[in-house]
């Protein structure tokens, strides 16, 4: 074998916080902090303070490989605790603040967690389970007011602990396959499974998800992570702030529509990245009060299905391009990306619209397949619907320190997503549905995808989510849980059955539509159908 006469320059973390330091120190970082004040500093005030940061790791007696987490906000102290603590040589374990309390115990104490980074005003979880972790030696309370009190031991303000510290310090020369970052799933069967990501694995991540065909980002856009920073590691805005140098805008614990839509005029946002459900609410309330969100030329949506109604509603109505995306955590998370149809002058509005209520096609770096119950490979014509399975140089090879998930990896390599869909001939990607949430019903499979973005068409549906049902002759029927735009102005179950079987076989029509008042929502944001499952056969809806 000729090897090429390259240098073994290291893929590490470490060379996106010097680039953005000499660079772009003049690039500014804005909070909505707890209070609804704004902080505002820029990288260059960022990277001395990432500096007293890990001199501050030092003195806790943190060694690299450690486990240091986080329980936090979307705020500028998280985004130096993304720097200092990789660059240091530690691990960030990003934690749900969302997850059930057992399992946040559960993720801290499999992780073996040395330090946790946490809010104030999140404090009270880990007070909650305080005698169920045993691996924490010290606790950070950031946000916190003077008279701060807390039973958590060994707690030292994040301000004080960066104050007694030298904004100079050495990083250390890394291995490119050294651990940088810990994620867990969000353990909505068994307990969370993690995916430790290597320096590797996000340099070249998030070269590629800064690309044209994936999110386009440049370093004249200002962007917002309304994301949450713990999970799947904020999309890698973070990271992609520091390799760019965009104006970074992050909403702290300010998540309601109304604030967004505020922030996002306020700071002229021109790209915004986050889950379904906060556009769909975000629409009314821009609609309502008439925010100017004119800067905007991109709307990334992740983490589900974004109906096509929606789509339409920010196309045509307000004149901003969405990016439907899609991945996993266990991908750090990017997959595939409608990015590259914004600038395709030979489709139509109508077209391109079309085309973006698909997932998109794979972004470079990332193979995918689809495979049947038999694990032989479909072909990509558009029909066939299988599994997809991916592989490439950022989806894991296996989860963090647990067996019970190798299942989840074929003997040829590649990771089984779980998610049903079609390929195209060109590439182009269909989620059908999650193995778990399909229905079969007479021999015949129904995605509750389909049917929920055909429901979620009708002018007066804000959300719907399908489950199945046992049926006695059918093995199992879908059905429809819809919550009504207005509850004095919602539609007959007979409109919702003519609309789904102008568009469906009749087979996939549900035999019932049920209004509730609110869906249940997973701690990213999607549709918890376990929840659904469970209270119908508790009879709770």
């Amino acid at each position: 074998m000729l090897l090429g006469n390259m240098m073994d320059f290291p893929l590490t973390l470490t060379h996106f916080l010097d680039r953005a330091r000499r660079y772009y120190s003049h690039v500014e970082i804005v909070t909505k902090m707890p209070s609804g004040d704004m902080h505002r500093y820029t990288f260059g005030d960022a990277y001395r303070r990432i500096c007293r940061l890990s001199n501050a790791l030092t003195r806790l007696g943190v060694r690299q490989g450690d486990r240091i987490a986080t329980l936090a906000w979307n705020h500028y102290q998280h985004f130096e605790l993304y720097f200092g603590v990789p660059c240091f040589g530690a691990v960030i374990h990003t934690l749900n603040l969302r997850v059930p309390i057992h399992q946040l115990a559960y993720c801290i104490n499999h992780a073996e967690d040395r330090v946790i980074f946490v809010d104030a005003s999140l404090v009270p979880m880990l007070e909650a389970i305080l005698d169920q972790i045993s691996s924490v030696e010290h606790f950070v309370v950031i946000n916190a007011p003077r008279d701060f009190q807390t039973s958590l031991p060994n707690a030292v303000h994040y301000e004080d602990l960066l104050a007694a510290e030298s904004d100079e310090f050495e990083f250390p020369a890394l291995d490119e396959r050294s651990a940088a970052g810990l994620c867990y799933t969000s353990g909505t069967t068994g307990n969370p499974k993690g995916a430790l990501y290597s320096h590797r694995s996000q340099f070249i991540h998030t070269i590629v998800g800064g690309a044209g065909d994936s999110l386009s980002l440049a370093s004249t856009d200002t962007v917002i992570a309304v994301v949450p920073m713990f999970h799947a590691n904020a999309w890698n805005l973070p990271y992609l702030c520091a390799l760019l140098g965009f104006k970074f805008v992050l909403p702290g614990p300010h998540l309601k529509p109304y604030d967004l839509a505020q922030l996002i005029q306020d700071e002229k946002v021109t790209v915004a990245a986050g889950v379904p459900t906060l556009w769909i609410g975000m629409h009314h309330e821009i609609q309502q009060h008439g925010f100017d969100v004119s800067k905007v030329r991109a709307l990334i949506v992740g983490g589900a299905a974004f109906p096509k109604t929606w789509i339409e509603a920010y196309e045509k109505g307000l004149g901003i391009p969405v990016v439907h995306a899609w991945g996993m955590t266990e991908m750090s998370p990017m997959g595939t990306s409608t990015g590259t149809m914004a600038a395709r002058t030979d489709l139509t509005s109508d077209e391109r619209i079309e085309l973006k209520t698909h997932q998109g096609y794979a972004v470079p770096g990332v193979e995918m397949r689809i495979v049947d119950d038999a694990g032989e490979e479909l072909p990509w014509d558009g029909a066939s619907i299988g599994e997809v399975q991916v592989r490439g140089p950022w989806i894991i090879q296996k989860y963090y320190n647990d067996p019970s998930g190798d299942g989840q990896f074929t003997e040829d390599g590649w990771f089984r997503t779980g998610d049903v869909a079609s390929l195209d001939p060109k590439g182009l990607m269909t989620i059908a549905d999650r193995t778990k949430d399909l229905i079969k019903s007479g021999g015949e499979w129904i995605s509750s995808v389909a049917l929920e973005n055909v429901i979620m068409s009708h002018p007066k549906v804000r959300e719907a989510a399908v489950i199945a049902v046992p049926n006695e002759k059918w093995s199992e029927r879908p059905l429809a849980l819809v919550v009504p735009k207005s509850e004095e102005d919602r539609p007959t179950p007979n409109e919702l059955h003519d609309l789904v079987a102008s568009h469906c076989s009749k087979i996939w029509v549900p035999d019932e539509f049920r209004y509730i008042g609110e869906i249940p929502k997973t701690s990213v944001g999607k549709f918890d159908k376990k929840v659904l499952r469970q209270r119908y056969a508790e009879g709770n809806l």
